[in-house]
């Protein structure tokens, strides 16, 4: 064999780390449930738009036929996007938790791996899970090719989107591993920096957009794919108008994207490669050294422990709930100033965000339509990190204490499993409650605005829309409708749908917490879990709002961030029951969405509590086939 192919094998396909990661992995049952679940989720939506598109009675038309492979198109193309970014940390968490135990490092080096090799077999070996889940997909993607309007070139311009994507996710957790920085709650971090800059990146390009593309598309995998799915309503720059820079961000920005990920995934990998060998930047001491923060961490503690020593005669009694395990999980968690001051800013800065919303779009600075595109992004943005919030909190709420003990102390106490899981689960409940109140409240101020009148101005209060999907295939003409700018009631509907969304995430986190013997499993699996559940009901409950009439906006619900949109644009989320009746359209679709609440209070509801008495029952001998594991 050639020395130069023999090369090239070595740092690919023959890497002994790769080869390793591959066949364990390859073993495990998790993995095989997570194809499992990823493209079973791609295949129900697929299903799903395909019935609700190409639903109607008749005879078919090809037109019609081919808008429903469009659209179908368009959400599981989306939808995988969503799942590789939910999905990669889970695959990369190994890479990243390697630095919790640097006796794995200490045993690599002194291997005759090269560091380009170390590097590239962790990387490639993790990365082909996440690339094989990809295009296992591409089945689905040509089923589509069967009722036309999906062009080949789109069809291959999503999945290098989806892999430019995971490559980055993927040379950054090892960026992060090989650095030495973080340790086994970056995996969490990593999915709260993915969802910040989403949504931050999402909103300024909203915001400075104009219907177009933006400086933002293409750095955003969403928006990237948004300007080559739908290069009408969110058209790119004609070719020859920009130069330099501009031409590749505001004429291509699908392909810049799949640029800018390749050259910064290599970026990061040249830099571990060089840094491999060295301990990681935080093996060099100085801002980053361990032995400094750790001196400063105990001098910290040491100082802190002599405060509480000199005034704890002086210390005045905790009322404790009935519950003390509840109490403690809803008191204990904001005991520390940082996160009393980080869980503060996140509730003010979310309602003080959402009255100046209100102003902008009062004092005239902005329309009706840029108004409710802001506060959609704002409401889901914060439900989203609301979401991931409740699954860390959860998830971690018993392997924590498994790993550092506290659980073997707390089952000495007459404590019944019952009443361990019915603490755990009120006490982060209520620990959540303000967090969540802050989407329920700024939906609730603007549905308040609607209620008065646009403190004075009805016009305001109020917008004229136009439904027209079925313009261009025979159907009706379209039809222009007054609806308010956002539902007075929104507020409670919110309320209704979001809390005991979020029960149901804290119960699955706590089922997987309990499950799992360690944080980082039961964190990963969780995420994954839940957002694989949330994604496929929540585009499901999106499409049936707007498509099946009266039974729809009831289905839409079910879905905390469906309601948000039917409830901030309901001429769009709620469309074919706003067209259905004699003017009593409206009156339908609210009627019809305010009952979904209910239900999905009921849903929910049972949900927590079967999942609950299932995990008093298996809780003694869970607890027992875990004992002593690390």
């Amino acid at each position: 064999m050639p020395v130069l192919l023999r090369w090239f094998l070595r740092l690919g396909p023959t890497n002994p780390i790769a080869v390793r990661l591959v066949q364990n992995g390859s073993r495990r049952p998790r993995h095989h449930y997570i194809r499992i679940a990823y493209l079973g989720s791609l295949i129900l939506v697929l299903l799903w738009a395909l019935l609700i598109k190409a639903s109607g009675g008749g005879e078919q038309s090809y037109q019609k036929l081919a808008a429903a492979g469009s659209s179908s198109f368009a959400a599981i193309a989306y939808l995988q996007i969503g799942l590789i970014c939910i999905l990669a940390p889970v695959f990369m968490a190994g890479a990243i938790a390697q630095e919790a135990d640097p006796r794995t490092w200490d045993i690599l080096l002194t291997t005759p791996l090269k560091a380009s090799e170390i590097v590239l077999g962790n990387l490639l070996g993790r990365l082909f899970f996440i690339l094989a889940l990809l295009f296992s997909s591409l089945p689905l993607f040509a089923v589509t090719q069967y009722f036309g309007g999906v062009s080949p070139d789109r069809i291959f311009g999503s999945y290098a989107i989806s892999a430019g994507a995971a490559l980055f996710v993927g040379s950054t957790a090892i960026f992060l591993s090989v650095s030495r920085l973080v340790g086994k709650r970056a995996v969490f971090a990593f999915y709260v920096t993915i969802v910040s800059y989403l949504a931050v990146t999402t909103a300024i390009d909203v915001v400075a957009g104009g219907g177009g593309v933006t400086w933002m598309t293409a750095v955003n995998p969403f928006l990237a794919l948004r300007s080559l799915l739908d290069s009408a309503g969110y058209p790119a720059a004609p070719q020859g108008t920009y130069t330099g820079l501009a031409r590749y961000f505001l004429e291509t920005p699908a392909r810049t994207f799949c640029i800018i990920s390749i050259g910064v995934s290599l970026v990061l990998i040249v830099f571990s490669a060089i840094t491999v060998r060295l301990g990681g930047i935080a093996g060099a001491g100085g801002l980053f050294g361990r032995e400094g923060s750790k001196r400063s961490r105990k001098s910290l503690i040491d100082v802190s422990s002599m405060r509480d020593d000199e005034h704890l005669l002086h210390r005045s009694p905790k009322s404790v709930w009935h519950n003390p395990i509840a109490w403690r999980e809803a008191a204990g968690r904001t005991a520390g100033f940082t996160q009393t001051a980080l869980r503060w800013s996140f509730i003010g800065a979310g309602v003080l965000w959402g009255v100046f919303i209100i102003y902008m779009y009062h004092s005239l600075h902005w329309n009706a339509t840029l108004f409710r595109q802001v506060l959609l992004a704002t409401v889901i943005g914060e439900m989203v990190v609301i979401t991931l919030v409740s699954i860390n909190l959860s998830a971690t709420s018993v392997s924590k204490e498994r790993e550092d003990g506290t659980l073997d102390l707390l089952l000495t106490t007459p404590i019944t499993p019952s009443q361990y899981l019915s603490g755990k689960l009120k006490g982060l409940i209520a620990h959540l409650l303000p967090l969540i109140l802050v989407p329920v409240v700024t939906v609730a101020l603007a549905g308040l605005y609607v209620l008065t009148g646009a403190l004075g101005n009805a016009s305001l209060a109020t917008v004229s829309a136009t439904t027209a999907s079925n313009v261009g295939f025979g159907g009706a003409a379209p039809t222009i409708i007054t609806v308010p700018l956002v539902l007075p009631e929104a507020g409670l509907i919110m309320a209704a749908c979001a809390i005991p969304f979020f029960a149901f995430c804290v119960i699955i986190g706590m089922l997987w917490s309990v499950r799992s013997k360690g944080t980082l499993g039961s964190v990963t699996v969780a995420v994954a879990i839940i957002g694989a559940i949330a994604g496929t009901a929540g585009l499901c409950a999106w499409n049936a709002a707007a498509e099946v009439p009266v039974l729809g906006p009831v289905l839409g619900a079910l879905s905390p961030i469906a309601a948000a949109y039917s409830s901030i644009v309901p001429e769009a989320g709620m469309e074919k029951t706003l067209m259905a009746g004699n003017g009593t359209g409206e009156a339908a679709a609210r009627t019809a969405l305010f009952f979904g609440s209910l239900i999905a209070i009921v849903a929910y509801g049972l949900i927590v509590y079967a999942v609950h008495g299932a995990m008093t029952r298996s809780f003694d001998f869970t607890v027992r086939r875990l004992a002593g594991m690390k």
